[in-house]
């Protein structure tokens, strides 16, 4: 998180920057005091899985309603060779879990920039900001599609023919399913980098994205499985994860867990046919 404004404190006094290294707990538990203090609008950087380290500290930013950005990167099994220590599966789910948090997952610079501007703006709480360790593909978009971003879920790519089915997909696996979106008819990818914010939108909105009627939804992060049963309904397909990781490229591990193009084309398959 390092940019070419910031400057250490341990150089200048005067600086705006704070190396904490291995304290998250204490990093995030002195960014709410920095809130509380105001003035500022303090952000926070480490891994996703060490999110852990500062959970206490980041639930209390939600309750006292504080206006505090916490950056996770690394985010999935695509951290690779590091392992399953390193490699969160349950840590989205537990923030998505958490009153008054907003958490995003941006799938490319574009959701990126526009989860940032809300982190901004948003002044009753705070917002987790979610990114992958790898580089993610550049997502071609309308005005309108770019408008619908700050919604929190909405229409990436149209269903060619009649709507049969959709996919749900964020970050790193929105170009899995934009994948499998040019293999199939009739199928849709909605891109859902913030859920809090898609179920606070009306009723309208929310109905033309995820159509009632569609009942064929196979939702794909690699993250656990267990939040997205709601938004795909138990007969639909959630691809992700059920166990911890492993160590090994990350390319080879979305193979071995099944977090693939062809899991989902397969699903969609299974569920229209």
């Amino acid at each position: 998180t390092l940019w070419k404004g910031c400057q250490g404190v341990q150089d200048n006094p005067a600086g705006n920057y704070v190396h904490y290294g291995v304290r998250e707990f204490g990093m995030t538990a002195i960014a709410n005091g920095v809130a509380l203090h105001g003035g500022f609008i303090p952000y926070v950087a480490t891994f996703l899985m060490f999110m852990e380290y500062a959970r206490n500290a980041v639930r209390m930013s939600a309750l006292m309603k504080q206006r505090v950005i916490h950056v996770y990167t690394h985010d999935s099994i695509g951290l690779g060779e590091d392992g399953p220590t390193h490699q969160p599966v349950e840590q989205i789910a537990s923030l998505r879990g958490t009153p008054n948090l907003n958490t995003w997952r941006p799938c490319d610079t574009v959701e990126a920039a526009v989860s940032w501007k809300s982190a901004l703006v948003r002044s009753e709480g705070p917002t987790a900001l979610i990114f992958s360790r790898q580089n993610l593909p550049f997502q071609a978009r309308t005005d309108a599609q770019i408008a619908n971003i700050a919604k929190g879920g909405y229409v990436l790519a149209e269903e060619k023919g009649e709507l049969k089915a959709i996919i749900i997909a964020t970050g790193s696996e929105v170009s899995l399913a934009m994948e499998a979106h040019a293999q199939l008819e009739g199928v849709r990818v909605v891109s859902m980098p913030c859920a809090e914010e898609f179920v606070k939108q009306d009723v309208a909105y929310r109905e033309a994205v995820l159509p009632s009627n569609i009942r064929a939804r196979v939702a794909v992060e690699a993250a656990h499985v267990d939040y997205w049963w709601k938004f795909v309904g138990l007969d639909g397909r959630v691809i992700g994860m059920t166990t911890y990781g492993e160590s090994a490229p990350a390319k080879d591990l979305y193979q071995y867990f099944g977090i693939t193009t062809e899991a989902v084309v397969a699903a969609v398959k299974e569920l229209t046919a």
